[in-house]
């Protein structure tokens, strides 16, 4: 087995091409007639494949050839993109996931036959001798597929485009297509985005894991032209020191060194108050030297609180595949919009949240989405929207799952609730409070069958216990034919929770400042 670091390292970034692929498929399936879709799908594809066999994890390298043929037959014209060739590639990249995951731990599987069968009719390729001789050298314990001599190397290359060149982004493009044929191209800065401005001054930089040495990869880079400099700084811990303005870094960092890191500051923070409490004394150098400690350690924490925040828009970017698949099991037409993917989180906080957004994703286009004929008589698209909007309120961030369906069935509700003795038997009507701590009882749901996707009275339940451990709340709102909309509220981090102190007698009292609304000095 590779060593461990490298097998990180490789699901790393397998999973960020894993998470291009499905962007790139959802965007296909929208516009079949899309060039870029294809092309991107195959580069992603291509690296994994790169990836896969330099690991010597043979079973997510046939797994991802087979997908490659397939992508270059479509994009030469032999095989025509039907719905069915597309369902295919979401099966594939499906199970080029399950692979991946599995690899690293030696939990590798022969892929499923069955698919690898349907990847190659469906290339034009399942009969040729060519196929054949891959699919015995991917399954024969005899014929493995070789494993590499030495690990892949991991290098940061920072290349910048001659000042007087036309089109300066273009080149920088075309550079990165060249030298993907040598490796996995990755972390590139800026993003390629901002290489199509005008403002693009011909600098960027990109980590490439490959076999290849500099001299090959800086001869790839010229090959596109207009090229001024190549440079490895990574090569040399000293130069990399030295240069510090080429631009940002990005480095994965051990989410358990940050958590010692910043319990470390946590400490240290709780040493300097209680020196801003001495020097009240009166000594005015050891004010001084207090000030001054002061304002580096808020310095410090601001920047490892800094360094756990993560944009919420990496759990955003999970639902558009989940809405898709769901939309087809359930026979309706949902489309995902989502909004403020920039608002920052705490790592620890954001990997909370998976769970408890699928849940109401899943019950709102169950439950809250209707029928395309039933949305149409009710003078609606027949299309139906769930909304994922994410946004900063003081300190606390707001998550909101809506949707435009038929509402919460208030009525059905109550009449459960008090058939279940879950409220007063004389109550007429739910107010949203009530309304969602009936929903959150454990098994309470008015489906009248359960489904693969909902029914069982667990996801309101799962997405408020969540919440609650996290310190933040959950709200419903919702009207009968305009939909429903959850706000899940969650603090920006829980590593440190400034608060107000207040004495009453002998007891001390610490109020998170997020809950304080005003503070009032009376005479």
């Amino acid at each position: 087995m590779p060593a461990p670091k490298y097998a990180a390292l490789f699901l790393a970034e397998s999973r960020e091409h894993l998470a291009a692929c499905n962007r790139l498929l959802l965007a296909w399936e929208r516009d079949p007639a899309a060039a870029e879709p294809v092309n991107g799908l195959f580069r992603a594809i291509h690296n994994i494949k790169g990836m896969a066999a330099t690991m010597g994890y043979s079973a997510v390298a046939d797994l991802a050839h087979r997908t490659e043929n397939l992508l270059d037959a479509l994009r030469a014209g032999r095989a025509r993109v039907a719905p069915d060739t597309l369902q295919l590639l979401f099966r594939a990249v499906d199970a080029i996931e399950e692979a991946v995951e599995a690899a690293p731990s030696e939990r590798e599987a022969p892929p499923d036959a069955g698919l690898l069968d349907a990847l190659d009719a469906a290339a034009g390729a399942a009969g040729s001798p060519e196929a054949a001789w891959e699919r015995d050298l991917g399954r024969t314990s005899e014929l493995p597929l070789p494993r590499p001599a030495a690990p892949p190397a991991f290098r940061l290359v920072e290349v910048a485009i001659r000042s007087g060149a036309q089109m300066r982004g273009a080149r920088a493009m075309v550079a990165l297509h060249r030298v993907e044929s040598l490796g996995a191209v990755s972390a590139l800065v800026p993003p390629a985005a901002a290489l199509e401005r005008d403002d693009f001054d011909g600098r960027f930089s990109f980590r490439i894991t490959t076999l290849a040495g500099e001299a090959e990869i800086e001869a790839a880079l010229r090959s596109a032209g207009e090229v001024e400099s190549v440079a490895f700084p990574a090569a040399s811990a000293a130069a990399a020191g030295r240069d510090g303005n080429r631009g940002a870094r990005q480095i994965r960092i051990d989410l358990d060194r940050l958590d010692a890191m910043m319990k470390q500051v946590g400490e240290l923070v709780v040493a300097r108050n209680r020196l801003v409490e001495v020097t009240r004394e009166g000594d005015s150098e050891l004010d001084v030297l207090a000030g001054r400690i002061s304002r580096l350690v808020s310095d410090l924490q601001a920047e490892v609180v800094a360094a756990r925040m993560t944009p919420v828009g990496e759990v955003f970017e999970r639902f558009p595949r989940t809405v898709r698949d769901l939309a087809r099991e359930l026979g309706k037409r949902i489309a995902l919009e989502t909004e403020g993917g920039e608002i920052e989180l705490d790592r620890a906080i954001l990997d909370e949240l998976g769970d408890p957004l699928l849940h109401l994703v899943r019950n709102a286009a169950d439950h809250g989405i209707e029928l395309p004929e039933a949305r149409e008589a009710a003078g609606k698209p027949a299309q139906g929207t769930i909304r994922l909007a994410a946004s900063r309120e003081r300190r606390t961030v707001a998550i909101r799952v809506s949707d435009d369906g038929r509402g919460i069935d208030r009525a059905a509700i109550l009449a459960k609730a008090k058939r279940d003795g879950l409220c007063d038997p004389g109550l007429d009507a739910l107010t949203d409070d009530v309304m969602l701590r009936v929903l959150a009882r454990p098994g309470f749901s008015t489906a009248r069958a359960v489904t693969g996707v909902s029914g069982r009275g667990v996801g309101v339940e799962v997405a408020l216990a969540r919440v609650r451990a996290l310190g933040g709340s959950l709200e419903v709102w919702s009207e009968a034919g305009r939909g429903t909309t959850f706000t899940l509220r969650v603090p920006l981090t829980l590593a440190i929770v400034r608060a107000l102190l207040a004495q009453a007698g002998p007891e001390r009292y610490a109020v998170p400042l997020a809950y304080v609304a005003e503070t009032v000095e009376f005479d």
